[in-house]
């Protein structure tokens, strides 16, 4: 059984988006290149799909893509852009009609569904990559097993947020640690509800 993980940057107010660009500026200053090493070594280490919304998908597609292009890109960066486009991937779009990425897959229809069937088979976990308002819904629908979140030093003041008012949760620390650009990595389980 494969699991749905949600990884996501969040700012110390809660959100995990801002409104500008890709949404995802206000990481640099704390992705210290122990975090990059830990990124890479231990937090990507089971996953078999990554998993995206539109918006997400085609800033990942068009960042990625790049870089082997690009003649200042470091070698962590070279090495990242082919991992990711080399791994399975899904977007979820109603409105894309071709992902422009190897290894792409458009989920259009019934989502819950095919996640649910995409689950029951073997293969790294089902990790999705940023995304808030797509993790909202899989929250919604009790999709996600485990979330592993990277806590940045910083406050946005607005944002999409990584919880949506109303959401309850009971989570379970799996593990934790701190890194040397004031960030802190933790990966919790979601507790089973007892109704």
């Amino acid at each position: 059984m494969r699991k749905v993980v949600a990884f996501e940057h969040m700012a110390l107010d809660g959100f995990a988006a801002s409104h500008t660009e890709l949404g995802l500026e206000w990481t640099f200053g704390a992705y210290s290149p122990d975090l990059a090493a830990f990124h890479d070594e231990h937090i990507r280490a089971d996953i078999g799909t990554t998993i995206y919304g539109r918006k997400t998908f085609e800033g990942m597609r068009d960042h990625w893509s790049s870089v082997p292009d690009n003649p200042e890109a470091t070698a962590h960066d070279l090495e990242h852009a082919e991992w990711v486009t080399n791994i399975d991937k899904i977007v979820f779009s109603t409105t894309l009609e071709s992902a422009g990425w190897r290894n792409t897959r458009i989920i259009d229809g019934d989502g819950a569904a095919r996640i649910a069937e995409l689950k029951t088979e073997n293969g790294g976990a089902l990790v999705i990559y940023g995304s808030p308002t797509l993790v909202h819904w899989f929250a919604d629908a009790g999709l996600i097993d485990e979330y592993r979140i990277v806590i940045h030093p910083v406050t946005i003041g607005s944002g999409t947020p990584m919880f949506r008012d109303k959401t309850e949760l009971n989570l379970n620390l799996l593990e934790s640690k701190s890194f040397d650009g004031g960030a802190l990595y933790v990966r919790y389980a979601v507790a089973q509800r007892e109704d």
